[in-house]
């Protein structure tokens, strides 16, 4: 007998619905068969899949079964059959019947013992359910207040191989998980570190704060203990809270690779990765046999801070430079192509030296000339000509340290980041998200426009630091974003300077 429900696989992040088609034959010896482009977790399925049947209080049948997962021309992936296959082998076998099968879209790995557990992606099989105009759908019971965030499907968790089937045939009702959107974010989305936790640096809090205002990418330069970890881990605070949309994309990505806690069904605040400066290219990148997001992707709308930026091998820097630009990491492999998203913020740090105190009179320096030059420039120029800001770090002096004065928080630079943003938005109008740093060159001749005094400044940084064109959009994206913090239309002198002031690497590289 013939039973054909719909499944869910995953390629990358983007999910694809399936057809489990499972033929449990009148005679032969016991053997099942799958077939349909199945990695080694779905082969290993027909095991599971016995054992719960049977420990579920089932009679498992004893001819020959064939299980195909079409289309045949996608790769199949992971334990998520594992439900839709003995729920299709109980059906072959008459235990029970279903004249609505075809309104659900299942998924779900098995334990021996009929359990249904939690599998990665929910989300986006979720979103493709819905995408292809199913309305219900089965899931594992852990997973279904993550799936039950796409509004346009009845969702049911499912937390045996019994109950799903005694729901599919009628005999037990289950309950549709409901979420409240609002309510997540409410609950979710605050953040247990703040900016007034930090001493001192004002300065650097200002180009944080024009950094987060435009997400132009930052450096910090500064001896070890000056607080640069500390900032940037606070970043992500006076960033504008994450659109549902953008929770939605990256919520995706964590859920694909298992990130994603069991009690969230959203990401309410933006990520912060923090890669060490050991990673390979596949980790930080995305890559693999099997194509999996990197750190790059999973900073998606939230902070990449790579500490000792100067320690990452120079060609696995090179890496991130084409994702800076596009947004998005595209990893080929000879059978297909996957692409991430990657629109991230970046945040460096690095020692201005190898000991790591040259310019400051917290120790003194013990590097040669040749040394720092060497260390500095393990940075490749095209690569620093892609950060927007460049910023020192000082030491922090011990009467700061110890200063009771109510430090500069988190609130009232969001609040600024907030006005920033705003205005931006309706620059660039549309209900676009477009933010200054990514602006076209066109876009720049547009919106950035100089008056004499201000083209002048702008000329002669050009000409006395040798700075490329790039590095003259990225001054006028900057100065664009200052003029936005200050509520100003034109861009003045002062913004320009301010900006230059913010191409400190240009000069040593």
């Amino acid at each position: 007998m013939l039973a054909r429900l719909h499944s869910v696989t995953l390629d990358g992040i983007e999910g694809a619905i399936c057809e489990v088609e499972v033929d449990v034959a009148r005679g032969g010896f016991e053997k099942t068969l799958i077939v349909g482009l199945p990695d080694t977790a779905v082969k290993e399925s027909s095991e599971r899949v016995k054992s719960a049947i049977i420990n579920s209080g089932y009679k498992y049948p004893k001819t020959q079964s064939v299980v195909n997962l079409a289309p045949a021309d996608i790769k199949k992936e992971g334990p998520a059959f594992d439900l839709p296959i003995a729920l299709g082998m109980l059906l072959g076998s008459g235990v029970f019947a279903s004249s609505f099968l075809k309104e659900y879209v299942i998924v779900g790995e098995l334990a021996l013992d009929g359990r249904v557990r939690p599998v990665n992606g929910i989300l986006s099989m979720a979103i493709t359910a819905a995408a292809n105009g199913f309305k219900q759908m089965i899931v594992p019971i852990d997973n279904a207040k993550e799936a039950a965030v796409v509004q346009e499907l009845d969702v049911y968790g499912a937390g045996s191989l019994t109950q799903a089937a005694s729901f599919l045939s009628g005999r037990l009702a289950l309950e549709t998980t409901v979420v409240n959107i609002d309510e997540l974010f409410d609950v979710v989305s605050n953040y247990e570190v703040d900016f007034a936790d930090v001493k001192g640096q004002e300065s650097v809090k200002r180009a944080l704060t024009i950094a987060a205002a435009g997400a132009h990418n930052i450096m910090m330069i500064g001896p070890p203990g000056a607080g640069k970890s500390m900032l940037a881990q606070r970043l992500a605070t006076v960033l504008p809270p994450l659109s549902l949309d953008e929770s939605l994309e990256t919520t995706r990505i964590y859920s694909s690779v298992g990130l994603l806690a069991r009690d969230k069904a959203l990401m309410a605040t933006r990520p912060v990765r923090m890669p060490h400066h050991t990673a390979s290219g596949p980790a930080l990148v995305g890559g693999g046999t099997t194509p999996r997001p990197g750190e790059l992707s999973l900073a998606h709308y939230g902070i990449l801070f790579l500490d000792e930026f100067a320690e990452f091998p120079r060609h696995i820097l090179e890496m991130i430079r084409q994702p800076m630009e596009d947004g998005s990491v595209t990893v080929s492999r000879a059978k297909r192509t996957v692409r991430f998203p990657a629109r991230f913020m970046l945040v460096a740090a690095m020692n201005p030296c190898p000991c790591g105190y040259f310019g400051t009179d917290a120790r003194r320096c013990k590097c040669t000339p040749g040394q720092i030059e060497r260390y500095i420039s393990k940075i490749s120029g095209p690569l620093v000509d892609r950060i927007d800001i460049h910023i020192e770090v000082p030491p922090i002096l011990f009467s700061k340290l110890r200063s009771r004065r109510q430090q500069l928080g988190s609130e009232l630079m969001r609040a600024d980041v907030i006005k920033a943003r705003d205005a931006q938005t309706t620059r660039f109008g549309d209900g676009k998200t477009l933010t200054n740093s990514r602006m076209t060159h066109k876009q720049v001749e547009k919106f950035c426009p100089l008056d004499s005094p201000s083209e002048m400044l702008l000329k002669q940084a050009m000409t006395e630091f040798g700075l490329s064109a790039r590095a003259h959009d990225k001054i006028c994206k900057v100065a664009r974003t200052i003029a936005d913090l200050s509520g100003e239309e034109q861009i003045a002198p002062e913004h320009i300077a301010e900006a230059i002031s913010y191409r400190k690497l240009d000069r040593r590289l």
